[in-house]
């Protein structure tokens, strides 16, 4: 009777654990809960995460400006040589940025940095890859004036739309000084703060909508927080509120001729911690803007997420995870605003 209970007992407490991590497996295969507030959650000491939240569209702009800065933003006129503008390293088609690793500036000079979209850009804690430039304003005056983007320079600009009546009419109706260049500035960045991609699969998900997302895209967002690519990619444009060094478990730059776009905040700040420093790009319609990073070196979404994970978390994926994690970003996907729309 003891070896009989003795063996009972085994039998009894064997069942019991294959029931608790049966439960534990259960609980690890649960999706994770759509992020609510408080708007920021702690993470590493001395670190703040901030939740994930849907994109919002910036309020109280003026239609007018928006639609003012809409047509500038088009205007072959900012250019030297009037054959670009804009729109041609930011397709408002093609997910607001060029497809090119480089993009194409005046008398076919070729850039040495990769452009970034300008879809929710005014949610960026600052603009350009190095983060040089503080206001959507100081970001659209570099390209003009860059001898190898626009090329041009105000009083040649400025010269040129005096001649156009209704431009200038436009001017003096919605700025009291009328055309001048701090005020075609502000209406270019007026139009690009319209341009918010709302209400993407992911969004609807975060406001409560748990069918928005299929088992694999739900699966690849619990990877994509718990294997760690949340401590850069947060806050309500999924990345674009903090700068990184690219290659925090790896040395990204070993056995490449260094450039000196690749010195990111470097060239800005002249400190040596800030060398290979981006700030970190926002995930938001990201399956649109290939190819990926400031060097333009990955050509789809999946390469992108393989390098990412082995040099900023150290972390080789799986087939199985780097499909769930695309998938994932796919969601991301918003709608295009209707200042975009003709």
């Amino acid at each position: 009777m003891k070896i009989a209970g003795h063996t009972f007992s085994v039998i009894f407490f064997s069942i019991l654990l294959i029931a608790v991590l049966a439960w534990l497996s259960l609980i690890r295969r649960e999706p994770p809960e759509p992020p609510q507030p408080p708007a920021a959650l702690l993470g590493m000491p001395g670190e703040i995460l901030q939740t994930i939240l849907p994109l919002a569209p910036i309020e109280g702009l003026d239609p007018e400006r928006v639609a003012l800065g809409k047509r500038l933003f088009h205007d072959t006129r900012l250019s030297a040589d009037t054959t670009i503008s804009c729109a041609s390293c930011h397709n408002l088609t093609a997910g607001g940025a060029d497809g090119r690793r480089f993009s194409i500036g005046i008398g076919g000079a070729i850039g040495s940095i990769n452009a970034p979209t300008v879809f929710n850009s005014a949610y960026n804690l600052a603009q350009f890859w190095d983060g040089r430039a503080a206001t959507l304003e100081e970001q659209a005056a570099g390209p003009i004036q860059n001898p190898i983007e626009l090329g041009a320079t105000w009083p040649q600009i400025l010269g040129r739309l005096a001649q156009d009546a209704d431009l200038v009419a436009d001017f003096g109706r919605l700025y009291p000084d009328g055309l001048t260049t701090a005020n075609l500035l502000n209406a270019i960045a007026t139009f690009e703060r319209s341009l918010i991609t709302i209400d993407s699969r992911f969004d609807r998900y975060l406001r409560g909508d748990r069918k928005a997302l299929s088992k694999q895209e739900e699966d690849g967002y619990w990877r994509f927080l718990e294997y760690g690519c949340a401590s850069c990619h947060q806050g309500r444009l999924i990345g674009g509120n903090m700068y990184q060094k690219f290659g925090v478990l790896g040395d990204y730059f070993a056995g490449r001729a260094v450039t000196a776009s690749d010195l990111g905040r470097y060239n800005v700040t002249g400190r040596e911690e800030d060398r290979y420093v981006f700030k970190v790009p926002s995930l938001r319609n990201v399956a649109l803007t290939a190819p990926y990073f400031h060097d333009g070196s990955a050509k789809t979404l999946e390469q992108a997420v393989v390098v990412m994970a082995r040099y900023q978390l150290g972390r080789d994926l799986s087939t199985a995870d780097t499909e769930a994690i695309v998938a994932f970003l796919h969601t991301l996907n918003g709608v295009l605003p209707s200042s975009v729309k003709p």
